[in-house]
């Protein structure tokens, strides 16, 4: 009777074996299947309305960063991955993106677009109160209080500079009575108090200040335009974004001649097929305006190469020279931005937000395509989680080159006028 209890239990023992043999390779390979699942970043940004090329030029920057780590072997054992939602400009999308964002844990990070407004509102709404906790990164919104909170990083201008920036400007090609065209959104009125709080350094006050909503006509523009020469202004500071800067200089291209005065301008009109809105009245307009980077003009010239090499095989229709890459600080913010996320996935050898979160503070000296950054970032928030300065500021213009029979943007010399 032992002896036939012993055998059954070495048939069950051999059942189980065999068995195992079967289901292990499966658990095996479910756990194999779980460890790869994608790094996952997220993109939240107009790619269908006026500001739609920036949200491509970011969109590219990412990918071009991805595909270069993704060849490095990607991050952590895994691929990176992209997904792109489209806010078209409007907060309500934007939040509602963030959301589906922070809900899939594959996501470790979200990048944001041009908008000033809709990142403020997410940030309103959702960092600030503590419901999102995903690191937010933006390779282009400027609003002074966008990164005013400790999960915000930004590659990009901040406004509390730019205002300056676009002052000292004008006042060295000689410009003394400073005429201010703005859009009213949070991103117009944060440049109205950064630029007027430059003139008051300079013991000047605006001669003017004419604001302007979303949509506006080009004989809403005339009538502004009217006000800013009776305050007998000799140069307009424009804070507008593609659609409406491009009313502007239209508007501003039928004046007379002697009327037409010279435009200093924020680089929202960048984002968004501005010398096509425009056509051929953009070579009537003495226009200038803010950037950060240029592919014309790199500041690395070697890794300005190894960027173009990866582009133009990413994107072989699309990309054949520098020249190609439209809003191009969207693109090389969003590339370093991507770069500094990866070093600080590595350096917390994790996809845990909140690590990653921390190892963005915690980032040494990196080279990247804007600048050395040495830091790019310090604990807290604010001027803290801004990696560029005024230093790394241009003054650019478009430029009509015949190779490519379009126009494209180049940094200039300051002259007198």
């Amino acid at each position: 009777m032992q002896k036939r209890l012993d055998r059954y239990k070495i048939l069950a023992l051999c059942l189980f074996f065999i068995v195992g043999i079967g289901i292990f390779p499966q658990l095996i390979k479910a756990d194999s299947h779980l460890s790869k699942q994608p790094i996952v970043i997220g993109l939240n940004a107009d790619m269908s309305s006026g500001s739609a090329q920036a949200g491509e030029s970011i969109k590219r920057g990412i990918l071009v960063a991805i595909e270069e780590l993704n060849q490095d072997g990607g991050l952590l054992g895994r691929l990176l991955q992209l997904k792109v939602a489209d806010h078209r400009g409007i907060p309500a999308r934007g939040r509602a993106n963030v959301k589906k964002f922070a809900a899939n844990s594959n996501v470790v990070a979200i990048v944001g677009g041009l908008h000033t407004p809709v990142m403020l509102a997410e940030k309103k709404a959702l960092f600030d109160t503590g419901k999102v906790k995903i690191p937010y990164l933006t390779p282009w919104a400027a609003g002074t209080p966008v990164v005013d909170n400790p999960w915000i990083f930004r590659v990009s201008v901040r406004d509390e500079y730019a205002g300056p920036f676009l002052v000292e400007k004008a006042l060295s090609l000689g410009y003394k009575n400073i005429a201010m065209l703005l859009e009213r959104t949070p991103w117009g009125r944060g440049n109205e108090k950064s630029i007027t709080a430059a003139l008051k350094k300079s013991g000047m006050v605006p001669n003017t200040v004419q604001w302007f909503r979303w949509k506006i006509t080009e004989a809403q523009v005339i009538q502004k335009l009217n006000e800013i020469s009776k305050s007998q202004a000799d140069v307009i500071l424009l804070v507008a974004n593609a659609p409406e800067g491009a009313t502007v200089i239209k508007s501003l291209a039928k004046q007379p001649k002697e009327q037409r005065l010279p435009v200093i301008s924020h680089w929202g009109i960048t984002g968004g097929g501005f010398p096509e809105r425009v056509g051929s009245d953009l070579g009537k307009v003495n226009l200038s305006f803010l950037q950060t980077y240029s592919f014309m003009n790199p500041t690395n010239a070697s890794k300005a190469r190894q960027f173009m090499q990866q582009a133009i095989q990413l994107f072989p229709e699309e990309i054949k020279s520098p020249a190609d890459l439209t809003s191009p600080v969207g693109t090389a913010h969003a590339y370093d931005l991507i770069h500094l996320l990866a070093r600080a996935i590595r350096q917390a050898k994790s996809a845990d937000r909140s690590l990653i979160r921390d190892n963005l503070e915690r980032l040494k000296r990196y080279q990247g395509l804007v600048r050395i950054y040495a830091p790019p970032f310090q604990a807290g928030q604010g001027r803290n989680h801004d990696a560029l300065d005024v230093s790394d500021f241009n003054l650019s213009r478009f430029v009509f080159v015949n190779e490519q029979q379009g126009w494209v943007i180049q940094p200039v010399t300051a002259k007198a006028p």
